[in-house]
């Protein structure tokens, strides 16, 4: 197996001979140490990296990262020991990963999203780590962690972090999103690096913070040669992200699918936001030019880890392509907007303890916008407990009833944990224990569930992007993903979760700081579309692939999931879409299982100690 991206980060060592085919990457790249061993391998665009040496201190970033190289080599002089990088890593723009050697440590650390992630394993004694969890699983021979596969297989993709952060290969860890890995020849340890602000600003302070990081952000999206496109979706996200994007590229090439649903209303918006970019080009695909939803959805994407898109995997791979023969390199897209800007209840919690006036008009808003239960909404408004407790409760409870459809979750977790239908009793045995160990030393992203809730969502689907990215590259267009920048994820978490999050405004933190930017049509605008007739249609269209799918299941085979069990899900009516959400992240888990199995081994371990 070998990986068109990626990289491994390798301590300094004398004692180890490692041969170059151990490093599982077409024609790597190599960034040595002084003494000429290897210490950043693998494959990256030219146009990704940045490296600067001021002294003994050297340092390395991969990824988005807008400054120049006098620039990263100033904040590399002022770094005397491996702590001394947060003020680096914080003083950086931009979406990357970093790499610092720092009087004989080696410090490695991604994003705070999770969009780009650190992960670490032992080749013999030897400590290495790398930005993709399949590629140490190659190198160490590993095994498929049962109990983390159960975990994702009988939660699906609500499970949070940090058990859905786990890597699915077993003796691969991961390291956590606030961490950094400090690697030595006999060893690796992680640290925590960063904090999450408290939400303190206002909407106006937090907005005006918010504009400079998205246009900063936005800034250097398109470098080199090749046409810069853009979803033009006509929701807030994408949108506001065009007309950044045209303040330097004002003919760049917009993009959007059409809609199925007759009640979606986003080609409207669209039309009025494309009116207002005269100089850039529209390209809009129509539905009978689309692959259905679902469609070769049983189709691998990588080993690093299950797929949660599946549903719109074929459409993904589509849109990539013919984002390509139009000319585009760069694509931009609003993923992750959602996750930042969106109404998680869990803040009124603690707005219940601190400001009780203000969350009694904020409970009604949202009881009348969404008609959320009174007594259930109540007694989680009373439950006390930590983060510990909502992990052991989920354990408890998940093969309970669910909760009343429209009951909100203002405890720790984004939604209550209920296993399917077609989850065997050992797949059950499994998922409780993982989430009981998770509860043995488990720890609040932020104080506030509000705040911790946004980190949670960031941090589930933050990883799911980084997959979608690989989809793009294999077109040879680079997806960017500007709202999970740091700085940007920074300045929307400072604002006051009861001014960002709530009843009568949608997304008023963004709205605020794209205002005099983009359209007022767009920003006030009060519908989000709906593609459940897309899903409807593809599900109809591709059921019979669908079950051909798990008539050989490798996940019936480890003994986790009853066949009979998916089919009558999949044959039974759906009342709405979310039975497909649950079909979609299992599909995710078959077709990884599949792939995984059939993944060959390198068998280079010889030379290793």
């Amino acid at each position: 197996m070998s990986y068109r991206t990626g990289f491994v980060v390798l301590p300094e060592t004398s004692d180890t001979a490692l041969p170059d085919e151990l490093f599982p990457f077409d024609a790597p790249r190599l960034i040595p140490h002084p003494s000429g061993r290897p210490w950043v391998v693998g494959n990256w665009g030219l146009d990704e990296i940045r490296e600067a040496t001021a002294g003994s201190v050297r340092v390395v970033v991969i990824g988005f990262c807008p400054v120049t190289t006098d620039r990263l080599t100033d904040l590399c002089r002022r770094v005397r020991t491996p702590a001394d990088v947060d003020t680096l890593a914080t003083a950086l723009p931009g979406s990357f990963h970093l790499v610092a050697a720092v009087g004989g440590v080696i410090r490695v650390q991604g994003s705070l999203s999770g969009l780009r992630q650190v992960f670490h394993a032992r080749l013999g004694e030897l400590p290495i780590a790398a930005d993709r969890a399949d590629v140490l699983a190659t190198m160490t021979e590993a095994s498929i962690d049962e109990r983390v596969l159960a975990a994702r297989v009988v939660c699906g993709g609500m499970l949070p972090p940090p058990l859905a952060d786990k890597s699915v290969w077993s003796g691969v860890t991961v390291v956590s999103h606030d961490h950094c890995l400090l690697l030595e020849p006999r060893g690796a340890r992680e640290a925590r690096w960063w904090r999450p602000p408290e939400p303190e600003l206002t909407l106006a302070e937090g907005a005006s913070n918010l504009t400079d990081a998205l246009v900063t952000a936005m800034e250097d999206r398109h470098t080199g040669d090749g046409a810069l496109s853009a979803d033009l979706s006509g929701g807030m996200d994408s949108t506001s992200l065009c007309f950044l994007a045209a303040r330097h590229t004002p003919d760049l090439l917009t993009f959007r699918w059409s809609e199925a649903e007759a009640g979606n209303d986003d080609a409207y918006f669209a039309a009025q936001a494309a009116h207002a970019l005269p100089e850039a080009r529209h390209l809009v695909v129509a539905q009978d030019e689309l692959p259905p939803i679902f469609t070769d959805a049983g189709a691998a994407v990588d080993t690093e880890r299950p797929y949660l898109y599946t549903r719109t995997l074929a459409r993904m791979r589509y849109t990539a392509r013919l984002l390509h023969e139009h000319g585009s390199v760069w694509h931009v897209a609003g993923h992750g907007a959602d996750e930042l800007f969106s109404r998680f209840p869990g803040y009124l919690h603690r707005l219940a303890r601190r400001h009780p006036l203000v969350a009694v008009r904020h409970l009604r808003g949202h009881r009348a916008l969404n008609r959320w239960p009174l007594g259930g909404t109540l007694r989680q408004l009373v439950r006390q407990g930590g983060v510990a407790g909502w992990w052991l409760r989920q354990a408890e409870e998940l093969t309970w009833p669910a909760p009343p459809r429209r009951t909100p979750s203002l405890d720790w977790g984004l939604a209550s944990l209920r296993a399917p239908a077609w989850a065997t009793d050992d797949a059950l045995d499994l998922a409780r224990q993982a989430l009981r160990d998770t509860a043995d030393d488990v720890q609040p992203f932020a104080r506030d569930r509000g705040q911790h809730q946004f980190l949670a969502a960031l941090r589930t689907t933050a990883p799911a992007y980084r997959q979608v990215a690989r989809l793009f590259d294999e077109a040879g267009v680079h997806l960017r993903l500007p709202y999970l920048d740091d700085r940007v994820v920074e300045a929307a978490l400072a604002v006051r979760l009861q001014d960002r999050i709530t009843p009568w405004r949608y997304k008023p933190l963004l709205a605020a700081s794209m205002r005099g930017l983009v359209p007022d049509v767009v920003l006030d605008r009060t519908t989000k579309g709906d593609f459940s007739a897309d899903v409807r249609i593809g599900r109809q269209r591709n059921l019979g692939a669908l079950l051909d799918l798990f008539s050989d299941s490798a996940l019936a085979d480890m003994g986790l999931i009853s066949t009979e069990a998916v089919r009558s899900h999949f044959l039974a009516p759906h009342a709405d879409i979310s039975r497909d959400i649950a079909m979609e992240q299992l599909i995710g888990c078959e077709t990884w299982a599949h792939a995984a199995g059939r993944q060959p081994l390198t068998r280079w371990r010889q030379g290793c100690p």
